[in-house]
């Protein structure tokens, strides 16, 4: 696989699940630090959704549409730690702007 980068939108399984988790091959977005990404073997990633949600910021965002996604949402609050062994193909990477927002709204949920 190449190299997992901060701000990366990758296609994830996420089985198995319990309760209220996401499920299913989805896609993600990584948020931990390449160099964590690199080392770990892991990867701090959140699930994006493309229903629309009810929920506004912090615990979604809205993101701008991607080349080869639907109209997506950033589903903060299902923040999740990741072995690269279930991420799969890389879809796009979010803008900068976007990554900073998914980063104070997490914030904003655990501060």
């Amino acid at each position: 696989m190449a190299k997992i980068l901060r701000g990366d939108i990758i296609w994830a399984n996420l089985e198995p699940t319990q309760g209220n988790e996401q499920a299913g091959k989805r896609p993600v977005l990584v948020l931990s630090h390449d160099i964590f990404n690199e080392r770990s073997g892991t990867v701090i990633a959140v699930a994006l959704t493309s229903q629309p949600q009810n929920a506004g910021f912090p615990l979604t965002l809205a993101l701008k549409t991607k080349k080869g996604l639907k109209k997506s949402w950033v589903k903060i609050s299902q923040i999740q730690i990741l072995s690269v062994a279930r991420l799969d193909n890389h879809i796009g990477r979010v803008t900068d702007e976007e990554l900073q927002q998914v980063i104070q709204g997490l914030n904003e949920i655990i501060n």
